[in-house]
């Protein structure tokens, strides 16, 4: 199977598949059960590549769901450089996005928000961040916000993944800063995460539809993403 073909045969098993998961995952960190997300999370973005590979989808939306994948994997460990590459295939991801966007305009407007809300969070939370984080953090943040505001091109509901994806890594960001947490804090920040690949790989798969004229298938001890 290649992207661009479809299977789609395995597009509802895949899409239950994941849905599945991502309600025992989300079971598993609100009642409290580490070894429930430990075995659920490596299975999130693989199922939601493999639906979207089945979908039809782009090379550019399945790279950017594996290189979430990939973060998601390193950014299990309690470590420093675990957690710097895991941001880094993260940022790989915003890319592939970015690049799946295209150029199609964006409202300006709207850009306006995202830049005050990204100087105003980066400046508020600068001097909690460890000495090592704070320009990697910051050049990462930089990235999302671009792919958060982009990501409308592909419509509202892309565009509030796009949204959703930076409140996700703001609540990661403020545990690293050790700001006061919301109960059950790493619930919150899986769920606004797979809500926001969810409705980005939806609205990818959505503008390839009506670009194709048919649709392929009849019918984080620190505060870290864990």
């Amino acid at each position: 199977m290649t992207p661009g073909a479809g299977a789609p045969r395995f597009v509802r098993p895949l899409l239950v598949a994941f849905l599945s998961v991502a309600a025992v995952h989300l079971t598993g960190l609100l009642v409290g059960v580490p070894v429930v997300h430990v075995a659920t999370k490596p299975l999130l973005m693989l199922l939601l590549a493999a639906y979207a590979a089945a979908r039809g989808g782009s090379r550019l939306l399945i790279a950017a769901l594996l290189c979430g994948w990939a973060g998601d994997v390193l950014l299990m460990p309690d470590a420093e450089p675990a957690f710097l590459a895991g941001m880094g295939f993260f940022a790989a991801g915003h890319v592939c996005y970015l690049l799946l966007f295209g150029s199609a305009p964006v409202r300006p407007v709207s850009g306006l928000v995202y830049a005050a809300v990204l100087v105003a969070f980066v400046v508020l939370l600068w001097p909690g961040l460890p000495d090592g984080l704070r320009v990697p953090l910051t050049g990462y943040s930089l990235l999302l916000t671009a792919m958060a505001w982009r990501a409308g091109t592909l419509g509202r509901w892309a565009g509030a993944g796009g949204a959703l994806f930076l409140l996700s890594d703001a609540l990661i960001a403020t545990g690293i800063a050790e700001w006061p947490q919301l109960p059950a804090h790493n619930f919150w920040i899986m769920l606004t995460y797979i809500a926001a690949q969810y409705l980005l790989t939806q609205g990818a798969l959505t503008v390839r539809t009506d670009s194709t004229g048919a649709a392929p298938g009849a019918y984080r001890g620190r505060r870290i993403r864990i």
